[in-house]
């Protein structure tokens, strides 16, 4: 049987085409996250951006300042188990989704979502009284003590060995939702957090609320709530990612009635996940600085593995697509054919997936 010869021609439309995963509310092992793996680099998604620490739980081991795991290391929202990755367990995670064409990109949130941090160090609080363990899951009340010299050999320590544990070019610093930093001490406190990575070879990441600080043309900044933030980030020569709330976080639900996830950026069912240009989100900035897509999960809800295959399935594949193929050649009606098609490789592989009434 002869079979013809051709010529493929295809390549993405973005270069940054990520995923996120939410390891410090709810806690996911090496297995776990290698099983995303998995499933993620089917679609052509060649980033993993891992939330490592938030005031619920952190998640990776610091050598030097040991009872971040110890203590930190302990508590989940509503009182689940928590959990942390070793430094080796964490390189088997990176070396993994290396094998699997995907860099790991890690964040360390700051300065607010730090009571974990808080909660193991007490003289990291300007009080020098150590915070109680949380599980709940209300944000924006925590925060490193800028005034303290300790806070910035903390996070000399704390960049340097998690720089160290990747070979990817960037670290995300989020720096979201610190509402009881004062803005003075924010931008303070970013400025030296921004050279402390620099220092140790890396670029920085970060949400789009960075940009208050002052950033440089090798900063990713990643939009999720504001336009008008990300465009003041843009302005200053930064990258942009877009993860836009209302139609890349996956934790949102698909419907008010399906059984998990939250409701604070709308419902985004299927549709909705497709069915937005990248191109024209953000009016103002040219096209050439939008470098991709990133689609988050937060784990408030998510609490096991079926849990993310759950939020992330179908509506992922939705986002993969956007990062991949030029907007001239998408289209909803030929994706959604498509997808209803690909149920059959979802339940091959055993995908807890969401069945959309869509997919009927």
């Amino acid at each position: 049987m002869a079979v013809p010869g051709v010529t493929i021609q295809d390549a993405p439309q973005y270069a940054y085409r990520g995923a996120m995963l939410d390891v410090a509310r709810h806690f996911f092992s090496v297995q776990d996250v290698k099983r995303y793996i998995d499933l993620i680099t089917s679609y052509k998604v060649n980033k993993l951006h891992l939330h490592l620490t938030d005031d619920q739980g952190w998640r990776i081991e610091i050598k030097s300042w040991p009872k971040l795991t110890e203590i930190g290391g302990t508590s989940a929202v509503g009182g689940d188990q928590g959990g942390f990755y070793t430094q080796a367990q964490f390189r088997d995670i990176v070396a993994y989704a290396k094998v699997h064409h995907i860099t790991v990109i890690p964040e360390i949130d700051m300065p607010g979502h730090t009571n974990a941090a808080l909660a193991s160090y007490p003289e990291l609080n300007c009080d020098g009284e150590a915070r109680s363990l949380y599980t709940g899951t209300r944000v924006g009340f925590s925060t490193l003590c800028v005034d303290k010299e300790l806070t910035y050999k903390f996070l000399d320590d704390v960049i340097r060995e998690v720089a160290s544990l990747t070979d990817g070019d960037y670290i995300h610093l989020g720096g979201d939702e610190s509402h009881v930093t004062s803005k003075e001490d924010y931008n303070l406190f970013l400025t030296k957090a921004q050279a402390i990575v620099k220092k140790y070879g890396k670029n920085v990441m970060g949400w789009e609320d960075i940009q208050s600080a002052g950033i440089s043309d090798e900063t990713i900044v990643q939009h999720w709530t504001n336009p008008e933030i990300a465009t003041l980030g843009a302005k200053q020569g930064a990258s942009v990612v877009l993860s836009p709330a209302p139609t890349t976080y996956l934790d949102m639900k698909y419907t008010k009635g399906t059984k998990i996830g939250l409701t604070w950026a709308g419902v985004t069912p299927i549709d909705s996940a497709y069915i937005w240009n990248p191109q024209t989100l953000l009016k103002n900035v040219p096209t050439s600085q939008i470098i991709g897509i990133e689609s988050p999960l937060w784990s408030e809800t998510a609490v096991d593995i079926d849990a993310i295959e759950y939020l992330a399935f179908p509506r992922l594949i939705g986002h993969a697509e956007l990062g991949w193929t030029q907007e001239q050649n998408r289209s909803w009606k030929s994706y959604l054919i498509r997808l209803k098609n690909h149920q059959k490789r979802l339940k091959i592989r055993k995908v807890n997936y969401y069945p959309s009434p869509l997919l009927e």
